[in-house]
């Protein structure tokens, strides 16, 4: 498969994943404003696990419409998904610590958490190879792939989960 194949169908994987973070928000018995911290945090991981293989997907195909394309388009395309999962795993470290550990342990979310978060990490070091020595296609796609298997993850959970009680009510 090419590239700007792989990149149109996770694009559109990914489009879907933020339409069904719709589809849970609606279908809840209550309001967004009223949900648990845990609730909120595992709503944000899903809209960040699926906004972010739209963006790096679309910006791949940006770049591989610029004609001649470039050598370095990989590299390039790899130093834009650092920009967006470094923070992004910034920010989903410390929704974690605000929720608390305890909230994710009820539903056996912790381990689920921490290996997500450790296939996360190694894309992200593998983005800082693929633009310090490979310049290939299949690191930065597999960026986009642990990205929307997080959020099939998360919506999966979502849906088959009751909604936590928030202890701080």
């Amino acid at each position: 498969m090419e590239p700007n194949e792989a990149l149109g169908i996770a694009a559109q994987v990914a489009v879907a994943l933020a339409g069904f973070a719709g589809v849970v928000v609606v279908f809840r018995p209550q309001s967004l404003h009223q949900w648990s911290a845990l609730d909120r945090a595992r709503l944000h991981l899903l809209l960040h696990n699926s906004i972010c293989p739209l963006g790096y997907a679309l910006f791949a195909m940006l770049l591989l419409s610029v004609k001649p394309a470039s050598e370095n388009i990989w590299r390039w395309c790899s130093v834009f998904a650092l920009l967006f999962q470094l923070p992004g795993a910034i920010i989903a470290a410390r929704q974690t610590r605000a929720v608390g550990k305890e909230a994710y342990q009820g539903v056996g979310g912790t381990l689920l958490f921490y290996l997500i978060a450790a296939v996360g990490t190694g894309s992200l070091i593998l983005q800082f190879i693929n633009l310090t020595w490979l310049n290939q296609f299949w690191p930065f796609f597999l960026a986009i792939f642990v990205h929307l298997m997080a959020a099939v993850l998360q919506f999966t959970r979502m849906v088959l989960l009751l909604p936590q009680k928030d202890e701080a009510k």
